[in-house]
């Protein structure tokens, strides 16, 4: 009977220390969240804003030549990046525009105009090279997606973009991507 008084003191104890743990321990998760959501990989054009009608001077009725993007916040355990522009709107199912891989995880910008440094895949018009949005009818939506990976790919020039998923599977650390719409006029 004497002890009731210490083992009911020592379960509030232990309940006490058990509490401040769990508050811990959420404080802790939040920093970490913030963290992750502050080191989250961003891709952006200045070209155009996510969801909006892309300029036509990137398409087939313009000059065709890609947007410029920026790429922030690669991971830093990334060894390389890949980049697939698509477009899923397409009359025979998504139809491939662009698809480059082994970009330095150090680039920054792709400037408009210009190809990354790296290594190109063959587009759906059976070429290699960024290829505009080019839709038959009706607004399409343009995907544009970066994709940071573990690994340098071993993939040959020319490989498609389903090579490419193929040889990712595995190895995707991070993906951000933007979409621009277009319709022809």
């Amino acid at each position: 009977m004497k002890l009731l008084p210490f083992i009911f003191l020592f379960i509030i104890f232990v309940a006490g220390c058990n509490l401040a743990t769990k508050k811990d321990l959420a404080a802790k998760g939040k920093d970490e969240i913030k963290t992750l959501e502050v080191n989250k990989m961003k891709l952006t054009s200045s070209a155009f804003e996510h969801g909006k009608e892309m300029p036509s001077e990137y398409t087939c009725d313009g000059i065709d030549i890609s947007p410029e993007l920026h790429i922030e916040n690669v991971p830093k355990n990334a060894k390389s990046l890949a980049l697939i522009m698509d477009d899923p709107d397409a009359p025979m199912g998504t139809f491939v525009h662009w698809v480059v891989w082994n970009i330095p995880i150090d680039t920054k910008i792709i400037k408009k105009g210009a190809e990354p440094k790296g290594i190109e895949g063959k587009t759906n018009s059976g070429r290699t090279g960024y290829g505009g949005p080019c839709p038959p009818s009706g607004t399409h939506r343009y995907f544009f997606k970066v994709y940071a990976l573990d690994m340098v790919l071993t993939l040959k020039e020319g490989s498609t973009k389903k090579d490419l998923e193929a040889a990712m599977q595995n190895h995707i650390i991070e993906k951000a991507e933007i979409m621009g719409t277009y319709g022809r006029k």
